[in-house]
Parts: structure tokens; C-alpha cells; sequence
């Protein structure tokens, strides 16, 4: 016997796009949030800061050559070594994980603010609501 209600069940799982309004109530809570609460935007990664891709690479380099100091250490049975190496690795890996703290500059158009690399649908909703705003007036 096959059971109807597990089959049914999957069938049943539709999923449903936002409407226009709950996806700008949507995007208002959003600006709202990025607004107001300043810390968990910081926390969790904030647009303002990106990714310096010079440190990465100079930080993955300094890992490895912390990596090998401590083999080094431990080939040579010299403690300091190891330590030293450590250490190396440590600092390299923090400098590879630090984030650049300048801001993207914003771009003035249209009376609006932008981020000089602004998303695709970022853009896409702008100009949507531009539409909007033509039409309406």
C-alpha cells in the first residue's frame, strides 16, 4: 500500500515570490535595520569594509613561513624556533583575516546616493522604482 499522505505532503510545497509591497517593506526594514543598529552591521560584515587582497596573499605567505619555522623547530629540537614560527604563522593568519576599513565612496546620480559596486539587483530595483516614481508623478 502506498501512503498518500507522505507523497501528498511534498507536493504541496510551493514556494511563493514576495509581492511588490511586502518586498519593499521588505527592503525598508533592511534600510532601517543597516540604520539603526550600527554593531550588527559591524559584526556581521559591513559594506564599508572589503576584502585587501594584498594583505591575503601576504598573510597566507607569512602562515606558510611560520608553518615551516615550526617544522624547523621541531626537526632541530630547539623550542625558540618553534615559538618564533608560531608566532609567524599567527600573525600572518590574523594580517590574511583583516578586513580594509575604507568605505566605499558613494556616487551621486539622479538625486540618490549609489555604491560604486552596487549589486545587479540593486540596480535593477533602483531603476524599477525610478519607473515607478516616472509613472506616478
Amino acid at each position: 500500500m502506498v501512503d498518500k499522505t507522505a507523497s501528498d505532503s511534498q507536493e504541496r510545497r510551493v514556494t511563493m515570490p514576495l509581492s511588490e509591497h511586502e518586498q519593499r517593506l521588505l527592503d525598508e526594514m533592511e534600510r532601517g535595520l543597516y540604520r539603526n543598529d550600527a554593531d550588527f552591521v559591524a559584526t556581521v560584515g559591513s559594506e564599508g569594509s572589503r576584502p585587501n587582497y594584498r594583505m591575503i596573499v601576504i598573510g597566507a605567505l607569512l602562515a606558510v613561513l611560520g608553518i615551516a619555522g615550526i617544522v624547523a623547530g621541531v626537526i632541530t629540537h630547539l623550542v625558540i624556533i618553534g615559538v618564533v614560527g608560531f608566532l609567524i604563522m599567527f600573525g600572518g593568519v590574523l594580517l590574511a583575516l583583516r578586513r580594509s576599513a575604507a568605505p566605499e565612496e558613494p556616487l551621486e546620480q539622479g538625486g540618490r546616493s549609489f555604491a560604486k559596486h552596487a549589486g545587479f539587483m540593486d540596480r535593477m530595483n533602483d531603476r524599477w522604482d525610478r519607473r515607478q516614481e516616472e509613472r506616478g508623478s
